[in-house]
């Protein structure tokens, strides 16, 4: 490996690792401070934590590697995703905030969910934790194979060694720091992943000569939106909006900030942050699909453009620098994710279900256990380095946004939402979106629709089916209004 990118990636690593013992020195050693820093996130950190989170490695190689196969076609996730967000921000975030305060202080999505209803609620808070497992599991997987990548044609070491490194430095922050450290890190890692999805497109296009003539000598429909893609692809695209309600990793942001004051400011930051790395990152594969060929560049996995163009055109020590945020993206996304695998594992299946009697100390224990556990599953799961990043996350974001997003907007904005509905529409969208995936039918749409419109359809009626919450429940539903209004 080139000194200049040893010493980049090196310095990048040990930054990460002093935010994880600063926070372990400043969480304390319970439930809430572990599992959610205090709720006390200032509105930028949980901004650019809720940003970083979201945006795995799929920002700097998944994306732009679609945007260089396929031209502006692939435009229209981006335009689903912004959308997406800045609904969550506007619908999800303020009655979230205020409603998992009144309802038992809840720590996580599951306990909320549970906390909601007229019982103990652990049938929902079992299989919500089942299900954030499975998906995180895979959604982790992902991560890991983008730093496997990026070690092996990056820097020239094996894949299974990137897999290795990207993973130890992860669980070692979040296993000691918890919520605060991947806060931290992950707002650092979004001021790197926005200073290079700026630089890197912003340059290349200046070393392109005519670089729109390039793409239109390639294949002219690169520069179309429109042309040659169907409908149900449009919609398969924009779809990818319709995650963001049910991603636990970044909702569960919304549950830490100050104040729902504030939330109007990390808004406005979150949407500008989100903007500009998105549209950086499709400028990266369309003008990394001129350039190459104006260059003569072989570019074997298109999903390494960033990578390639960040080795070609930049110093040693400024490529380092730029790789570096390659390791942010996948790392933030994934500490985030293992954190809410590790809540879900203590607080709602230890705790809640099999030892309630269990002092705080012993939850964080076993929630940093599971940090370990999971995350050698996933790096199991990541071996494989055939699979296209952008799949693997294609699949677990179908899958979370289909079980978790119509509950969670129904539980937010329907007070007669029942616990049975909710339950049975959360197996509904979990199992539509495996059954699409499993016979293969992603071709014909993206899974999440069905799965989000089966498991919205199924709560519902079941919900008219069954009895209400409790009037003491829906007495809690209304004050969370009253305070949103």
């Amino acid at each position: 490996m080139d000194t200049y990118l040893l010493i980049s990636i090196g310095s990048y690593f040990l930054v990460m690792l002093a935010i994880g013992l600063y926070a372990y020195r400043n969480t304390q050693d319970d439930v809430e401070g572990y599992l959610l820093g205090g709720r006390q996130l200032t509105p930028g950190v949980m901004a650019l934590s809720a940003g970083a989170s979201d945006m795995s490695g799929w920002i700097l190689m998944g994306l732009p590697g679609a945007m260089y196969i396929s031209g502006l076609s692939s435009a229209w996730i981006a335009v689903g995703l912004v959308v997406g967000a800045y609904l969550n921000y506007r619908m999800v975030a303020p009655r979230l905030r205020v409603y998992t305060e009144l309802a038992n202080d809840a720590v996580t999505i599951p306990d909320f969910l549970g906390s909601r209803f007229n019982n103990d609620g652990q049938a929902l808070r079992t299989i919500s934790a089942l299900v954030i497992i499975v998906f995180f599991t895979l959604y982790t997987s992902a991560g890991l194979v983008a730093g496997g990548k990026l070690f092996e044609s990056a820097f020239g070491q094996s894949y299974e060694l990137g897999i290795m490194l990207t993973a130890g430095v992860v669980v070692a922050y979040t296993l000691f720091g918890g919520f605060l450290a991947v806060s931290l890190t992950d707002f650092v890692q979004g001021c790197i992943m926005f200073l290079a999805l700026v630089i890197v497109p912003v340059v290349a296009f200046t070393l392109t000569e005519a670089p729109v003539e390039n793409l239109k000598e390639i294949d002219p429909q690169l520069l179309q939106m429109t042309t040659g893609v169907s409908v149900i692809a449009i919609i398969s695209s924009a779809a990818w909006g319709l995650g963001y309600f049910g991603q636990p990793h970044i909702i569960v942001r919304f549950m830490a900030i100050r104040s729902i004051r504030e939330l109007p400011t990390a808004r406005r930051i979150g949407m500008g942050w989100m903007i500009v790395s998105v549209f950086g990152a499709l400028g990266v594969g369309l003008i990394g699909r001129a350039y190459s060929s104006e260059f003569d560049v072989t570019v074997s996995d298109p999903e390494t453009i960033f990578i390639i163009l960040s080795q070609i055109i930049f110093h040693p020590l400024i490529a380092g620098f730029l790789l570096a945020a390659i390791l942010a993206a996948i790392m933030s996304t994934i500490s985030s994710q293992l954190l809410v695998s590790a809540s879900s594992l203590s607080e709602d299946l230890f705790h809640k279900a099999f030892a309630r009697n269990a002092s705080s100390s012993q939850v964080v224990l076993v929630g940093r256990l599971s940090v370990v556990a999971v995350c050698l599953v996933a790096g199991w799961l990541a071996l494989d380095p055939s699979e296209s990043i952008l799949g693997l996350v294609g699949n677990a974001w179908a899958g979370f946004g289909a079980a978790f997003g119509p509950i969670i907007l129904l539980a937010l904005f329907w007070r007669n939402l029942s616990y049975w509905g909710a339950v049975v529409g959360m197996i509904t969208g979990a199992v539509v979106v495996l059954i699409w995936i499993r016979l293969g039918l992603g071709g014909l749409i993206y899974e999440i629709v069905p799965g989000f419109i089966a498991a919205l359809g199924m709560a519902i009626l079941v919900s008219l089916l069954t009895p209400k919450p409790t009037p003491l429940k829906l007495a809690l539903f209304d004050e969370m209004k009253r305070q949103i209004d």
